[in-house]
């Protein structure tokens, strides 16, 4: 039988997905876990992987559609299938899932497509360009910094770009050059001071893309449904510093660990103790979740996502920095996989390398419970009656009063320090 591959779920409140493009066409063979498209969602461009080996039978849906969650979108041909079996037996599938036919447009340049009409982004040099457009120029290579958009308040869309990629190059740099919103000529050597007496800059409106509306819709959510309470600890993490430094003295720089993998780990172990606040909260009952997957917030244009790192408890500290480290990159590339940014069970916020001493963060439904994480620091410290410099961190566990308590969360802050502070406990 033929499989069929749907558009994933990709966080508890995602319900479609914007089908950017085939990365495998129909009729092309195909391996399990190769590429077969990529979608956008509110969070991020994700690439869907093939769950079986066989060959691209048929696309159920064209590029630049809205898809709902859990339907088909391809179907794929299983080896010693052959195609014309598979296309006919599949005939039924495909009418039922196929989108409503869309109404002829006619197109002008006032018309724009509706896989064009989401929120611009906004790029270097105050550029808008629809996600799509900008996919497309990141493919081929094109700086749309410098061009003229045909959508509405003089967005860069598809059709742009599809022209600039057929003006051969050295007639395109001439044009570039020649147009008035192109980037600015470089500032004089002297540069101007940050403030001139009489003069206030311009108001900005900068439209809300879609990662920023799905933030803010989560954050509002959580802040208004889920009763927080925080708790602060102080860590003495001398120790572990030397531990890292003494670990990376003798792996390659592309190895190296940071503070944050091992908080990773030390957070991952200590859950197992607390089975309580590894969990969700159903309608009628909490969910304990067996795996410990940490997702790690990470900052990328136009706001956060989070990857994740599956059973953090049950992998060694060079397996989850190289897992973190691979994760983030594809993250700020835009080229994030479904299995980086689901099913994380709890969560934890790094501000340390910004230099904040202490924050809280928000809870990330529906998990129980985030840590947040601030930087190590040399302070003034009081041992053995006498002033001395030590170096400490602080950490602030935000928790769901409807899944745990004061006393719970406090225990697991205090658990938590025994593997921070005697990090040998996380290299055994």
């Amino acid at each position: 039988m033929p499989e069929t591959i749907s558009m994933p779920k990709l966080g508890f409140d995602m319900a479609e997905g914007l089908l950017v493009r085939w990365v495998k066409l129909e009729g092309e063979a195909i391996k399990k876990g190769d590429v077969l498209a990529e979608i956008e969602t509110d969070k991020a461009t994700v690439e869907v992987e093939s769950s079986v080996s066989g060959t691209v039978a048929r696309h159920l849906v064209e590029k630049g559609t809205s898809v709902p969650v859990a339907t088909p979108i391809a179907i794929i041909a299983l080896p010693g299938e052959k195609l014309e079996e598979v296309v006919a037996g599949t005939a039924a599938l495909s009418a039922s899932t196929a989108p409503a036919p869309k109404a002829e447009v006619p197109k002008s340049r006032d018309v724009v497509p509706a896989d064009e009409m989401a929120a611009p982004v906004i790029l270097s040099g105050e550029v808008k360009a629809s996600p799509l457009a900008r996919k497309m120029a990141v493919d081929s290579g094109l700086d749309l910094r410098g061009m003229r958009g045909s959508g509405p308040e003089g967005r860069i869309v598809k059709r742009d770009v599809e022209a600039a990629l057929k003006v051969p190059p050295a007639v395109a740099a001439s044009i570039t050059s020649a147009t008035p919103s192109a980037a600015p000529a470089p500032a004089p050597v002297k540069a101007a001071p940050l403030f001139v007496p009489g003069e206030v800059p311009a108001d900005q409106h900068i439209p809300l893309d879609r990662l920023r509306t799905a933030i803010g819709r989560r954050m509002v959510e959580s802040k208004q449904q889920v009763p927080h309470f925080y708790i602060t600890s102080e860590y003495d993490v001398a120790e572990l510093l030397r531990t890292r430094a003494e670990v990376n003295s003798f792996q390659p720089e592309d190895a190296k660990l940071s503070v944050n993998d091992f908080i990773i780990k030390a957070i991952a172990l200590t859950l197992r103790q607390f089975p309580n606040l590894n969990a969700s909260l159903g309608e009628k009952e909490i969910i304990r979740h067996g795996h410990i997957n940490v997702g790690v917030a990470v900052a990328v244009e136009g706001g956060l996502l989070t990857v994740v790192c599956k059973d953090a408890d049950q992998k060694p500290l060079r397996q989850i920095s190289a897992e973190i480290k691979e994760m983030v990159a594809r993250a700020r590339l835009g080229k994030v996989r479904p299995d980086d940014i689901e099913g994380s069970t709890f969560s934890i916020s790094n501000l340390g390398m910004f230099g904040v001493e202490h924050f809280a963060a928000i809870i990330n439904p529906p998990e129980a419970a985030i840590l947040a994480v601030g930087a190590a620091q040399q302070v003034p410290v009081v041992m053995d009656g006498q002033v001395t410099v030590g170096s400490r961190m602080k950490a602030t566990i935000s928790a769901d009063h409807r899944v745990t308590d004061g006393a719970e969360a406090a225990q697991f802050m205090q658990a938590l320090g025994t593997f921070l502070e005697q990090p040998l406990r996380l290299l055994v």
